[in-house]
């Protein structure tokens, strides 16, 4: 597996995401939580080659495996609302 380190950011720019951090995080925001029972390949609000790019990496282990699972990880967390 290819050690490269890469940024939460990068994963985004993966999936043809915005890559700000306010966009990140109203990304987050508007996704969040994911229902325990839905696998993060099949949440609805992905293209087809959003979930196969993240179904693969995941599925082999891949370089953007731990980022994939941050990312699953932090859209199963409920979103603090600023009080």
């Amino acid at each position: 597996m290819d050690s490269s380190i890469h940024h939460f950011s990068e994963l985004f720019a993966q999936l043809g995401l915005p890559t700000d951090d306010t966009a990140i995080e109203a990304f987050l925001r508007q996704h969040s939580p994911l229902a325990g029972d839905i696998e993060l390949a099949n949440a609805p609000f992905w293209t087809s080659a959003q979930a196969a790019f993240l179904r693969e990496e995941w599925r082999e282990d891949a370089d953007w495996a731990e980022l994939v699972d941050q990312f699953n990880l932090a859209l199963r967390a409920p979103v603090k609302s600023g009080s």
